[in-house]
């Protein structure tokens, strides 16, 4: 595979390689929040509550999240109750009251602590979601090979009965915040990103859509699949096509990119089923018009005709196949005979410094957002006629 310039290579979750060019969407701040409103609790819950919370369904672990986020080893999970097991204090656990449906005022999704909890699941209340953890790689106790089932009793009452500090942020808490709060906590594990807190505290069928889209065959292939999914970067790019099918570019208006996102998952956990089927259809046609036009140069920069490849640009990803969905008629002449529209495609890239702009610095900017929609919806019209 060609490789352009400024890629990020992300091989920190285990996975593959991201084949995505850095964005920089500049300085997008929300609205300032009254610190009063911020309402975070501190509890101790036993490691049987929090079982007894999972098994009634108040806690979501998020099996999905916590494979993409890279699974520890069961010997790194091993160790881990081997720790609760010598009494040695975890980390704090961090979780939000789920704000929505209106129904969920008792359930808590665990944002940092995911791994920690899930070996603990594993190993004391395994399930066909979470495989039995049989211990491994211990360094202090003799129990390697054992499950909780083998332990002596006064060592599972122990396991059962060891309190856990949870940080817990109240449902009242302004969303912005509870977004900013998670965004700092690094207890020593990786960071989430921004799709993976999304993913964590806004839940509904917008989850599941992501994924689904992300792992579709016409992603996949007109990507080349570059675009790595272990930190949901995928699935951050399929959210944008849909927030801007959802909201015209030409209206955008917005200060705060990331508070945009959200708001697009909230809608879309709104949207009636045949909204939802014809966005799905929409996202596929166009992605597979993009292939047919661009081959394998699809949503990169190409300033030259046989230039090397360029990573994969978000926002040439978002006003591309935005431009697509908005004009399938035109965009499918374009795909029957592309030559011409990619020769003007590389002619705006080269000579219009504002879009090269618009598509590489300060990205998120409402300028920039309406500048680059509206010059690729340009070029559509313009080439689709001919």
């Amino acid at each position: 595979m060609d490789e352009g310039h400024g890629a990020e290579r992300d091989l920190s979750a285990g996975g593959d390689p991201v084949d995505v060019e850095r964005e920089d969407l500049g300085t997008t701040n929300g609205e300032p929040y009254d610190p009063e409103r911020i309402d975070v609790v501190t509890k101790t819950p036993t490691i049987s509550l929090m079982l007894s919370r999972l098994r009634r369904g108040t806690i979501d672990l998020q099996p999905d999240f916590q494979r993409i986020a890279g699974i520890w080893s069961d010997a790194n999970q091993s160790r881990l109750i081997e720790s609760i097991l010598l009494r040695i204090p975890l980390p704090a656990f961090y979780a939000a009251e789920v704000a929505e449906p209106e129904d969920s005022a008792d359930q808590w999704a665990i944002v940092d602590g995911i791994q920690r909890l899930t070996a603990i699941v594993r190993f004391v209340e395994p399930s066909p979601a979470f495989p039995p953890l049989t211990l491994t790689g211990l360094n202090y106790l003799d129990f390697n090979g054992s499950r909780f089932a083998d332990l002596p009793g006064r060592l599972q009452t122990r396991l059962e009965e060891t309190e856990l500090v949870l940080h817990l942020i109240r449902r009242g808490t302004p969303v912005e915040a509870k977004f900013n709060i998670f965004a700092r906590i690094n207890t020593g594990g990786l960071p989430l990103t921004t799709q993976e807190l999304r993913h964590a505290l806004i839940p509904g069928r917008a989850r599941e859509l992501l994924a689904e889209l992300a792992d579709s065959a016409e992603f996949q292939e007109a990507t080349d699949g570059s675009v790595a999914r272990t930190r949901m970067a995928d699935r951050e790019m399929v959210l944008r096509f849909l927030a801007f099918r959802l909201t015209d570019p030409a209206e955008y208006r917005e200060k705060d990119f990331d508070r945009f996102l959200q708001e697009a998952m909230r809608r879309i956990n709104r949207l009636a089923d045949d909204d939802v089927e014809a966005l799905c259809r929409e996202f596929r046609v166009a992605m597979r018009t993009s292939q047919e036009a661009f081959g394998k140069y699809a949503f990169r920069k190409q300033y030259e005709e046989h230039a090397s490849r360029y990573p994969v640009n978000k926002a040439l990803f978002e006003s591309i196949y935005v431009g697509f969905a908005r004009q399938p008629g035109m965009a499918g002449r374009i795909a029957a005979k592309p030559k011409r529209f990619l020769r003007g495609f590389r002619d705006l890239l080269n000579s219009d410094r504002q879009f090269e702009r618009s598509i590489s610095v300060s990205t998120g900017d409402p300028a920039s957002v309406r500048y680059r929609f509206a010059k690729i919806g340009e070029l559509v019209d313009s080439h689709g006629r001919g």
